[in-house]
């Protein structure tokens, strides 16, 4: 679920005021420890979580401790694995997030050093594989309009209401071998083709489409003076057809007036 505009609004300012209080200071050497108290204001007053109803610290998973789960009426949606400020996100961290939510059968991970939040989906195959989702530095704060796009999926109030499932589906639409498949679909090579042959004056098959919309998969394009295609808009012949059937009615409504009064007479 989308927040709405003034629940957006509120929460860019819970974000500022994050930046504020622990990113623009700029504490290069703080560790873990200090890195979760952070990660604590970032669930409670940024996502809104309930710090001991929906936040469970050091949660253990087979003998070893995640540092936070993220429940909703006993529902665990995501965990949470912090490292040091100091710390640079890498595979190994990754690896160790992955092991706990597959342990656990939890499928959402969120891994962060309290200024790089990544998310990751959990994929239960053999082996285990992750798909990030989405990946945000909270430490400019210039494009913290596109950011509110994307961790509003993550705020109490929309995971109460499968926030993360839309993220996820959102994430699988926008995947370049999901739209890739519907490239060739036929109603795409129909539209292909009517608008190439009417520009170019010649027909191309269903296979010299498909062949080109290959390489634009696969081949790298300079987009620099690339400027998309303005189709022109046809008109409306309802509005034709309206004002015809309009001025026709009004004539009948003559013909009526002129027979009532010679009816009259």
């Amino acid at each position: 679920m989308m927040l709405t505009k003034s629940k957006q609004r509120q929460l860019l300012a819970s974000l500022k005021h994050y930046h504020k209080q622990y990113l623009k200071k700029q504490i290069n050497d703080l560790d873990e420890s200090g890195t979760r108290l952070m990660i604590n204001s970032f669930l409670t007053e940024v996502l809104g979580f309930e710090p001991i109803e929906d936040i469970k610290t050091e949660y253990m998973i087979r003998g070893t401790y995640a540092d936070y789960v993220v429940q909703l009426k006993g529902i665990r949606h995501f965990l949470v694995e912090v490292k040091s400020l100091s710390y640079e996100l890498s595979d190994k961290h990754l690896r160790q997030a992955i092991n706990y939510g597959a342990n656990e059968g939890i499928e959402l991970a969120l891994l962060t050093n309290g200024k790089n939040f990544d998310f990751y989906r959990i994929l239960f195959n053999k082996p285990i594989e992750a798909k990030k989702v989405f990946s945000v530095d909270l430490s400019d704060i210039s494009n913290y309009k596109e950011v509110v796009e994307i961790i509003q999926y993550l705020t109490k109030s929309s995971v109460a209401h499968k926030g993360l499932h839309i993220l996820w589906n959102r994430c699988i639409a926008l995947d370049p071998t999901t739209t890739a498949k519907f490239l060739q679909a036929k109603p795409i090579l129909n539209f292909l083709k009517r608008t190439l042959r009417k520009k170019y004056k010649t027909k191309f098959t269903d296979q010299e489409i498909c062949n080109t919309l290959n390489r634009i998969i696969s081949e790298p394009i300079q987009l620099d003076n690339f400027k998309p295609m303005r189709m022109k808009k046809k008109r409306k012949k309802k509005e034709t057809n309206s004002s015809a059937a309009k001025l026709n009615t009004e004539k009948m409504s003559s013909k009526e007036i002129q027979g009532d009064e010679q009816t009259n007479n």
